[in-house]
């Protein structure tokens, strides 16, 4: 491609890019650092209102270290959203609308999380994993039988020599340095996903536009667009783009992959090298499978969606107004076309048109009144003074607080006996009367009084509030000392 050619390309991204309208921005801190509080998280959407609020609020701490100006959080948030920045629907549980991050918006703010923490540029996992999915791919392409059948029986003599090796003895763990390469490979995928489920999402709207534009478009005995929907077909889901997705949902919703992916992750995380991970490190990893499920699941949603109003649009012969419409607009240019060399638009007629002082709206923007906004229940009477229960107000703070006295002699009666005690020792001797509260207590109370030893794990037991046993793996907590009250 030439210089040219290039040059005018670039020219079209950066007109028409929103990743890098964010990127040149005036204030591009402060934008990148609010849509990142706010919506950064995976398949993060709140309430315009909220937004608004929450952004209002941060722009009083900002403008001491910013030259912001005087605009207002709703002001900035549609900047943002004519910037291509903020995608605005409809609230699907109540009235109103929501934002969440377009696209372009999630690229730009992972370009400068990268700038941040650079990544690390070569690494053996990635070699490993590229020179693997090459192979795997001359395989799978190789319509000769026999290479395909001698490649088969070279994996199959390998995994024979490696469970051989194994059964004998001979255990290669990767090392801690190589672990971890390999677990921040799949971080930095992980991180692509909310952009790419964000893409899939767009791409479904732009081709349910088209389809749509191509049934208005389309004269009445070609179009094919037409027919398929009339014959009950899924073009939406029939595309490139829907067979794609169809295949990465059915994977992901499959139960036995997912068992076994949850069951992958757990054990990675319970590895000595695991430890050297920061928490959101951990979190990530240990949300994986759930993120990759309410992505699927909300994109599917919008693809089932778009599906049936396409069918609703065909059935009920909406789309025969629209043709009307698009047939009059074009009888009404062309009419234009030759007057146009007669008179001019703006050349006075001798008419005067008395135009309606009466604001045109959209029927969408009325809010019928509700009576019920203005109901401020039944008047507050007052109530005769009585005698206050303790008892009940005993339990009321059981209910909402942690009873650290009850613990704190529960700890001191198991070590006046024994000079160090685990967290496990006392609800072995003094079960948790407050369920998960008194395990969070004692913890806390061994974190101050004792040692927190890492390298080790025990298991705690206790009955949640509905009778059922639970149970949890933590790192040992021990007693040292008596408690202080």
């Amino acid at each position: 491609m030439s210089a040219l050619a290039l040059a005018l390309t670039y020219r079209r991204l950066v007109r028409d890019s929103g990743t890098l309208r964010l990127l040149r921005a005036d204030h591009v801190a402060a934008a990148a650092a609010l849509l990142s509080t706010h919506l950064g998280s995976p398949g993060a959407r709140l309430p315009a209102d909220d937004l608004h609020e929450l952004v209002d609020a941060d722009l009083e701490e900002l403008r001491d270290h910013f030259e912001l100006g005087s605009k207002s959080a709703k002001a900035y948030c549609d900047d943002w959203r004519s910037a291509g920045l903020l995608v605005r629907r409809p609230a699907p549980e109540s009235r109103g609308e929501t934002y969440e991050l377009s696209p372009e918006a999630i690229d730009g703010l992972r370009i400068l999380h990268e700038l941040d923490e650079p990544r690390s540029t070569v690494t053996e996992s990635r070699l490993v994993g590229l020179m693997a999915a090459v192979h795997q791919l001359a395989i799978d392409t190789d319509t000769d039988v026999t290479r395909r059948v001698e490649a088969l029986r070279a994996e199959r003599d390998r995994i024979d020599a490696e469970i051989a090796r194994l059964s004998g003895g001979d255990v290669d763990v990767l090392d801690g340095r190589r672990a971890l390469e390999r677990v921040t490979d799949v971080l930095l995928q992980a991180r692509d996903l909310p952009a790419d489920f964000a893409r899939v999402r767009a791409r479904f709207e732009e081709l349910n536009h088209d389809l749509r534009a191509s049934i208005v478009n389309a004269d009445a005995a070609q179009s094919a667009v037409l027919d398929d929907v009339f014959r009950g077909v899924d073009l939406i889901e029939s595309s490139d783009e829907g067979r794609t997705f169809s295949a990465f949902s059915a994977l992901i919703r499959d139960p036995e992959r997912s068992a076994t992916f949850d069951v992958d992750v757990t054990d990675i995380l319970d590895r000595e090298f695991a430890r050297a991970l920061p928490p959101e490190a951990r979190r990530t990893l240990r949300t994986l499978v759930r993120e990759l499920k309410n992505g699927s699941r909300e994109v599917h949603g919008v693809l089932t969606e778009f599906a049936r109003g396409l069918r609703r649009y065909v059935h009920s012969q909406e789309f025969q107004r629209d043709r009307a419409m698009r047939r009059a607009l074009q009888e009404a240019l062309a009419a234009a076309i030759p007057a146009s060399r007669q008179t001019r638009p703006y050349r006075e007629v001798g008419l005067d048109l008395e135009l309606s002082a009466m604001r045109l709206t959209s029927v969408g923007e009325t809010t019928p009144h509700d009576p019920t906004e203005f109901d401020t229940g039944s008047a507050l009477l007052d109530e005769p003074p009585g005698t206050v229960d303790l008892a009940a107000l005993a339990a009321l703070a059981r209910e909402t607080e942690i009873d650290y006295p009850e613990l704190v002699r529960n700890v001191n009666a198991v070590m006046a006996s024994t000079p160090a005690a685990t967290v496990g020792d006392v609800l072995g001797t003094h079960p948790a009367t407050q369920g998960v509260a008194s395990v969070v207590g004692l913890l806390s109370l061994a974190t101050r009084h004792g040692q927190v030893r890492g390298e080790e794990s025990e298991e705690l037991g206790w009955q949640g509030v509905d009778g059922g046993e639970r149970r949890a793996r933590v790192a040992t907590h021990v007693f040292t000392q008596e408690v202080d009250a």
